[in-house]
């Protein structure tokens, strides 16, 4: 089974519009299971008219809990927590909110009045494309460990996949370099950039570049609203070449996209006939590479 994980090294480059774009020509040849790696802002399921089949909890960390009949009152755990998370008015309250799950406060208690307690930080579900089984996530406000559950809805999608022999696993990456990312891209095949003619854009395909290379993932780019600024457009084409990068698509810029997405559709059937032809391109780039891998 491969695994092609779509990232940018930061948002609104267009990787969940390239992923639902893709979705429907790849699995016109390719058993797919997709993943929406965002668990942060998860939205693929929002492109392909996912309906959800499963729903589970999502416990990622502890935190402190104060029984309050052995509470001394006496205020150690409020001044060995660094976070603000304990108040002691007679006895101790912890903030589950500001509460990082350290566990200082019970190490630190002398009555053994505090314990850790896992908490739910999230959920995740398992729902149907027409495309094939799409997995994705959400995790609660203000909660951590969003790269832990990037890997526990990757496990998933997985363990489904095997068991379906299924040929592809399709990641929708999150944005950024951080620990939902390295979730999301360890184990790939490969790994496509999509990037846009911006300034910023070749300092955030760099960053995502270092990551795929440090991971040992072979990369290739997606130029995504390629004719806005030919000049910037040619920045990408010169670093992608100058770094060895296979440059396998370059879609234009198409306001009926937005149209096609706003509708639920795939870009790929309900967009212009460029954007269509480009995407058709760009799959036809990807395949031998993803293949190879």
């Amino acid at each position: 089974m491969k695994q092609l994980v779509i990232l940018s090294g930061k948002g609104g480059t267009g990787k969940t519009t390239v992923t639902a774009a893709l979705a429907p020509l790849v699995a016109q040849e390719l058993s797919l299971v997709l993943v929406d790696a965002d668990v942060d802002a998860a939205n693929l399921e929002l492109l392909l008219s996912a309906r959800i089949r499963e729903e589970h909890e999502f416990r990622g960390g502890k935190v402190a809990l104060v029984d309050a009949g052995r509470c001394l009152g006496c205020g150690k755990c409020a001044e060995i927590c660094r976070f603000e998370a304990v108040e002691v008015d007679g006895v101790a309250h912890v903030d589950a909110l500001a509460c990082e799950g350290c566990a200082a406060c019970f190490y630190e208690c002398p009555v053994q009045a505090l314990s850790m307690q896992e908490r739910v930080s999230g959920v995740w579900f398992l729902s149907e494309t027409s495309f094939g089984p799409l997995f994705h996530a959400r995790l609660f406000p203000g909660q951590e460990n969003s790269g832990k559950l990037v890997y526990q809805v990757k496990l998933s999608a997985r363990q489904l996949a095997s068991r379906a022999g299924a040929a592809l696993l399709l990641v929708d990456g999150p944005p950024g370099i951080g620990c939902p990312a390295i979730a999301a891209l360890s184990g790939a095949s490969l790994v496509l950039l999509v990037t846009e003619p911006s300034v910023a854009a070749i300092h955030d395909l760099r960053r995502a570049l270092a990551l795929a290379r440090h991971l040992a993932v072979p990369a290739a780019v997606c130029l995504n609203k390629a004719d806005l600024s030919p000049e910037r457009a040619s920045e990408i084409e010169d670093f992608s070449r100058a770094e060895g990068l296979p440059l396998v698509g370059r879609i234009p810029f198409d306001e009926g996209v937005v149209r096609a997405l706003v509708a639920g559709l795939s870009p790929a059937l309900a967009g212009g006939k460029a954007v269509a032809e480009a995407i058709g391109a760009l799959w036809q780039g990807l395949r031998p590479l993803l293949l190879s891998a």
